[in-house]
């Protein structure tokens, strides 16, 4: 048998893609970092002044913190629940100007200037919203982590007059969600504060 020459040529152009091939993952990282430094912006802080439960704030915030963060992480009011963090579940619904909106959806910083009220706001002291007290009276909750939300939607229900068939109250409220299955308190209590 015949002892196979390796050639110079075939010994220089092996090293040289060996070479190439130990700087990729230097070159892939480098460009990546590059990338990455176009691509994603510097958080960007924004000075916000709103009113939480009829308290003013006045706030430094991310650009990015949703209502729900602010008023859970910033504020301490953890009433307000966070559920699935998609907007799917209602749990984290609180009112902006009257109006029910998903504080997980919500930037703070489009509530600029307006009034926020979280479940902790509704009551007067120690003195319970009739909603809540119709929760209470009519079993509409169970295990009580969607309540919150579930009280700010039914609240706005009955402020918007959604209220003249069950059909219609569970059609207002079908964004809320509720795992231990208390709907059927849920509209009892809705119905008895709509009288």
């Amino acid at each position: 048998m015949e002892k196979q020459k390796y050639s110079r040529r075939f010994f220089l152009s092996t090293s040289a893609m060996a070479a190439t091939l130990a700087f990729i993952p230097v070159g892939v990282k480098a460009f990546y970092n590059n990338v990455k430094k176009l691509v994603i912006p510097l958080k960007e802080k924004m000075a916000i002044k709103l009113s939480i439960n009829k308290a003013k704030y006045n706030l430094t915030v991310d650009t990015r913190t949703t209502l729900l963060d602010l008023v859970r992480e910033q504020l301490d009011l953890t009433g307000t629940k966070k559920g699935c963090d998609h907007g799917q579940c209602g749990a984290c619904t609180v009112h902006v100007n009257g109006q029910r909106v998903l504080s997980c959806l919500t930037l703070a910083a489009t509530v600029q200037g307006k009034e926020v009220t979280t479940i902790e706001g509704l009551s007067q002291g120690s003195e319970l919203h009739p909603m809540q007290q119709a929760f209470i009276e009519c079993d509409g909750f169970q295990c009580g982590y969607c309540t919150p939300g579930q009280i700010m939607s039914a609240v706005g229900c009955v402020n918007e007059g959604h209220t003249h068939s069950v059909e219609e109250i569970k059609e207002f409220m079908s964004g809320n969600l509720c795992r231990c299955g208390a709907y059927n308190g849920i509209v009892q209590s809705i119905q008895k504060v709509a009288k």
